[in-house]
């Protein structure tokens, strides 16, 4: 990162001093707090993956020398973390596609490496779910503090802009922020200096992409992820693989990067590409064959699929209550089924059957990945009823469920997260923090998905219209198979393509 009279800059464009100094201050507290070596070297090596290995075809990078030496030929690396199951999703979309376009994908997951990186991500991820989990049980906070901090964009001058930017975090829109997330993923250089330096590498976060560049590293490309532009996901020396046309234009133009509205240098164009939406190639593949089969379905009158998601966070408690409840008749009425899943939050379904104690008889469990995959397969030609509850002792089978699940399901329910870009019909529940907005209309506005729902009564109805009525899943269906033919699912072939140099062909 280049420095100007003691500021920092991006792409040409300077911050204060004073936010250069404070960004090189938050580096040197993680630092002293996880005693960071700078001279520490890493040992990596490549093991089978337990969990994707048979789905993706993926080896594990672990650090040690236990596994094998990292062989460069044929490979590219997926390098992700937990923060939410977001970015482990759109991880999952990379391999994915990669495998389809002949490469080996290497998982390297910054939370399974022991050290800094390990260290200063869990930190960072603590209180991302802490401030997650309280934006839905606090109106307050999530309106005056966590919606701007996620936006850039303050609900209220004063006071509460001096709570989210100094209390909480600065606002992920603006640059000061990118510097800061920069000078902390220096911290990873070390890690990312153990690989070969020329393999190809999609990163599927900021911080992973970050330490990578840091490290030198000279093909790499970011998956980017939401659709609200926002200064933090940019790493000047990669390149930007950016999901819809209004996230390339806020991008390439830093709009909005800059607290006072000052119109910033652009974004090189070789810098960044509107790749389209990061989608596994198992769902972009058999688009015609899902729809076809859903819209097969409404007109038998058989019950409509509903799949219901939670984040990874763990939020959104009371919302899944009351759509369990509110379907509980209409599952009885052969109406609808409903699959819920837990993800991995033990806690949560601990939570929910106690809530739903009266009405346990009614659901069936599927708590490991083999079951799931049986229940899965037995309904793509079969039929499905009643409520059923998925959770799983890991997080690579709690996002990959969801994924497998949605190629048998009419809709899904979420909130606009990146489960937004996935072509599946969906009705969109209330966000969990101000970028998640943008999701929910660029899904509305290509037609595979509703509007954003606020409230529970609202997502209540959407639920009742798909479940008595066929135009709007038939309308979705249509969309989607529209959007395939034009290439907005492709983005994870695109990424791969940047980073390789190899063409996807069909």
């Amino acid at each position: 990162m280049e420095i100007r009279n003691g500021r920092y800059c991006v792409y040409g464009n300077p911050i204060k001093r004073s936010h250069s100094r404070a960004a090189e201050r938050w580096q040197r507290m993680f630092i002293r707090k996880f005693k960071y070596d700078p001279n520490e070297r890493y040992t990596l090596s490549l093991v089978d993956a337990p969990q994707l290995g048979r789905i993706f075809g993926v080896r594990d990078i672990v650090r040690g020398d236990q596994g094998q030496p990292i062989d460069t030929d044929g490979a590219v690396v997926i390098s992700t973390i937990r923060m939410g199951f977001g970015h482990y999703r759109i991880a999952m979309a990379g391999a994915s596609a990669a495998r389809a376009m002949g490469f080996t994908p290497y998982w390297l997951d910054l939370l399974a490496i022991p050290g800094i990186t390990q260290d200063v991500i869990n930190f960072c991820n603590t209180w991302y779910s802490r401030w997650s989990r309280l934006s839905q049980r606090s109106t307050l906070f999530d309106r005056y503090v966590w919606e701007p901090v996620t936006t850039g964009e303050p609900t209220l001058p004063g006071l509460w802009w001096f709570l989210n930017t100094w209390i909480v975090g600065w606002p992920w829109r603006f640059l000061k922020t990118n510097v800061k997330d920069y000078k902390m993923s220096e911290l990873f250089r070390n890690l990312h200096q153990a690989l070969p330096r020329q393999i190809p590498v999609l990163t599927a976060h900021m911080w992973n992409c970050m330490g990578a560049v840091a490290a030198g590293m000279p093909n790499v490309v970011d998956m980017m992820f939401d659709n609200w532009p926002m200064a933090f996901q940019l790493t000047e020396g990669a390149k930007h693989g950016v999901q819809s046309p209004s996230g390339y234009y806020g991008f390439r133009t830093m709009g909005g990067f800059d607290e006072t509205g000052k119109v910033m240098r652009p974004i090189p164009s070789d810098a960044i590409h509107l790749t389209g939406h990061h989608v596994d190639h198992e769902l972009v593949e058999n688009i015609e064959t899902d729809c076809e089969a859903r819209v097969a379905r409404i007109r038998a009158g058989e019950p409509r699929r509903f799949l219901l998601t939670m984040g990874g966070a763990g939020a959104q408690r009371e919302l899944f209550k009351a759509i369990i409840e509110h379907c509980i008749p209409l599952l009885k009425q052969k109406k609808l089924a409903l699959f819920v899943n837990l993800g991995d939050h033990q806690g949560n379904w601990e939570w929910l059957k106690t809530e739903l104690d009266e009405r346990r008889e009614l659901m069936h469990t599927h708590f490991d990945w083999e079951d799931t995959q049986a229940f899965a397969d037995s309904i793509r030609d079969g039929s499905a009823e009643g409520l059923h509850v998925f959770l799983y002792n890991n997080t690579s089978h709690a996002v990959y469920a969801t994924n497998y699940l949605m190629r048998v399901s009419d809709a899904l329910i979420t909130k606009p997260s990146e489960l937004a870009f996935y072509p599946i019909p969906k009705i969109f529940n209330a966000r969990v923090g101000g970028h998640e907005k943008w999701g929910a209309v660029r899904g509305a506005e290509i037609c595979d998905s509703t509007v954003e729902t606020r409230t529970i009564g609202h997502t209540l109805q959407a639920i009742d219209l798909m479940t008595r009525e066929e135009t709007l899943l038939g309308m979705y269906c249509d969309g989607i198979v529209k959007n395939k033919h034009a290439g907005i699912y492709d983005g994870a072939y695109k990424c791969v393509e940047l980073a390789t140099g190899r063409t996807f062909t069909r």
